[in-house]
Formats: C-alpha cells, sequence, structure tokens
C-alpha cells in the first residue's frame, strides 16, 4: 500500500523522511484502528505520496475510520476531509463542512479554506495579511 516493499532489505535510518512517514503510517494502521490521529502526515512526502495519503485517508473515512488529521496545508483539509475545525490560538472557532464554514464566514460559494481561515482568525477584516496574525 505505501510502495516501501523495494526499500526492505535498507535501513531505516537511510529512509528519507516522506518514507519514514509512509513507514510510520503503516504501522499504525497494520492493526486495523477505528481511529487514526496523524498529525502533519504530508510534511515530507513527495507529491506521489501526499496523493496516495489523501486517497488512504479518504478511503478509511469511508469505511468508518474515524480519520482526525491535524495540518497547517489549507489545500490538504480542504482537498481530504468531510468536516474541519478551525483553531486559532487555543480555540475552536468554527467546525463543519467547508460550505458550513463559508456560512459562518458569510462568503460566497467560491471562497477557498484559505480564505475562510484568513476571515475568521482576522475578525472578518477581508484585508488581513498572514504576518498580521503572527503577531
Amino acid at each position: 500500500m505505501f510502495e516501501l516493499a523495494t526499500w526492505g532489505s535498507e535501513l531505516i535510518e537511510s529512509y528519507s523522511h516522506g518514507m519514514k512517514q509512509r513507514l510510520v503510517l503503516a504501522a499504525a494502521l497494520i492493526h486495523a484502528p477505528r481511529i487514526l490521529v496523524a498529525d502533519e502526515p504530508m510534511v515530507g512526502m513527495d507529491p506521489h505520496g501526499a496523493r496516495l495519503l489523501k486517497r488512504i485517508f479518504r478511503d478509511l473515512a469511508r469505511d468508518g475510520v474515524a480519520v482526525f488529521l491535524s495540518t497547517h496545508s489549507l489545500d490538504v483539509a480542504q482537498e481530504t476531509c468531510d468536516r474541519i475545525g478551525i483553531i486559532h490560538r487555543g480555540r475552536l472557532l468554527s467546525l463543519g463542512s467547508i460550505q458550513e464554514l463559508r456560512s459562518a464566514a458569510g462568503l460566497d460559494d467560491q471562497a477557498n479554506l484559505e480564505s475562510i481561515f484568513l476571515h475568521l482568525t482576522s475578525g472578518g477584516d477581508p484585508h488581513v495579511t498572514l504576518a498580521d496574525l503572527d503577531g
């Protein structure tokens, strides 16, 4: 599933970061958990690995596994998740489908998750930049 078989004779310490990510996820899934918590699983992944992971997460969710994905990659969250929670400064600001988040932010149907996040975390100022949010 994670395309690591050809590397079976190599030491794990020689694996790239992305390959180590795949190995960790394989270990997490080997016992068929009903709940999976993944913190930034795409970090270090090449585009093929990231696409594979997104497909696996969607397949797991379709099969009834609760997948909790923590990520700063808003594109990944929008593309992968059915429900999204936006947390800012330790507080859950909003939770729901992408459409529910758009409605909560008062944005149109074309708004992406980045726009929603910036709107909700800036108090609704549409001109806020990421630099403004760091303080």
